[in-house]
């Protein structure tokens, strides 16, 4: 029998990450999910039967699409979900979130360090125009988050590892505290995509990704991902997908389903790669700070250990060198192997300069951050030893007079 008619649930990761959503074509035989660049449907005769809104029928791309409901298959079996939404990007699905669960008056609890994006549409734009409150709170303190919550908190939102900073958050013990008010979790793993971290399985009610790092991996496609159970997922489809219409594109999806395959093997190379070089920076005289989970001197460390129980890290990390703020970009431009880039997750390893301004909540970033600003470093599958002997040349260059 062929995985795709066994129960995905009873497969090991590895083995979801290869089968899930993939099916062979029928037209052809071909044994590989095939591209369907299609943005409409063959009706049925009597098309007054349909129900014309249906995010699971094939009807209109911007509702669903062939390559679509196979990525969203996959993504629930490796996450462990019921079901999965699939969008544009991971802003998308993280907005569908907040629009579908949020109503004018209830509250939100966000942690302090969050993504752009997240930090503005809860400082600024959900606030002003549709009434919703926020309270932005340090998720590794526990005790703020309980004095946080309110009787009108619906929701309590948060990143595994946080960005840039890379604060870990016990996600099990948000969220008990979430559901004993009566309030949904949602958790941003981008940075801990499964196999490595299972959030679901820690208590989480959704799960966000950007397809965009780590499961696609290649950085050639945009994308977004909602995962949990069916029934609200099936509220976000309806709600934040066929009536706003941030649908992820037929060749994106098929692009990420294609990346996918390969993602608990490159997470391997990532996260053993990530300790090494994070090893370096660490003993590097030069360098003024290093935030990476696996550290013994990051402030959550144990609970990275125990929270990921032993798989590792992650492959993110901030750093930054020692001296004026100059040095940073020189150090920038000396590097050879490392790409001066945006984004994460990629088969490149990626670094980019943020000055000590930073972004919004910035000032809730550690004191070193707020002194030097940071370097941003995603590990990417190079040999790790080329990504040290590249690192000690950069610094070589911005020190040869020391």
């Amino acid at each position: 029998m062929r995985p795709d008619k066994q129960n995905l649930a009873s497969l090991a990761v590895a083995t979801q990450a290869v089968h899930g959503g993939n099916m062979a074509d029928v037209t052809t035989g071909a044994i590989r999910t095939p591209l369907v660049m299609a943005n409409s449907y063959l009706l049925p005769d009597d098309p007054s039967v349909m129900d014309w809104s249906n995010p699971e029928g094939l009807c209109y791309t911007r509702n669903s699409g062939h390559n679509q409901l196979c990525l969203e298959k996959k993504l629930a079996a490796l996450e462990g979900g019921e079901a999965a939404a699939v969008f544009a990007t991971g802003v998308a699905a993280l907005h569908a979130v907040f629009f579908t669960i949020l109503q004018s008056g209830d509250h939100v609890v966000v942690g302090d360090v969050t993504y752009e994006a997240v930090w503005r549409l809860f400082d600024e734009l959900l606030p002003k125009r549709y009434g919703i409150e926020a309270t932005f709170v340090d998720m590794s303190d526990l005790d703020a988050v309980r004095k946080a919550i309110r009787p009108n908190t619906k929701l309590l939102h948060t990143e595994t590892i946080a960005n840039p900073t890379t604060k870990v958050v016990d996600v099990a013990a948000v969220a008990e505290l979430a559901h004993a008010a009566s309030a949904l979790v949602s958790i941003d793993a981008t940075f801990t995509p499964a196999p490595f971290f299972r959030t679901l399985q820690h208590g989480a009610d959704l799960v966000i990704h950007s397809l965009t790092k780590y499961i696609n991996g290649h950085g050639d496609a945009m994308g977004g991902a909602v995962i949990g159970a069916a029934k609200l997922i099936g509220e976000i489809k309806h709600d934040a997908l066929v009536d706003l219409g941030a649908s992820i594109s037929p060749f994106n999806a098929w692009l990420i389903m294609r990346g996918s395959v390969t993602l608990p093997l490159r997470l391997r190379q990532h996260l053993a790669s990530a300790e090494k070089v994070a090893a370096f920076l660490a003993s590097d005289h030069r360098i003024a700070f290093t935030y990476y989970p696996g550290l013994p001197s990051h402030p959550q460390h144990e609970l990275a250990r125990r929270q990921f129980a032993g798989k590792g890290f992650g492959a993110m990390m901030a750093f930054a060198v020692k001296g004026e703020p100059e040095k940073q970009n020189l150090f920038v431009s000396n590097l050879r192997v490392i790409t001066s880039a945006v984004s994460l997750g990629h088969d490149e390893s990626l670094i980019v300069h943020v000055g000590a301004d930073g972004r919004g909540g910035s000032e809730n970033y550690p004191k070193e951050f707020q002194e030097f600003g940071h370097l941003r470093l995603s590990v990417g599958l190079e040999d790790p030893e080329d990504l040290i002997k590249d690192l000690s040349a950069a610094l070589d260059a911005v020190f040869k007079d020391m």
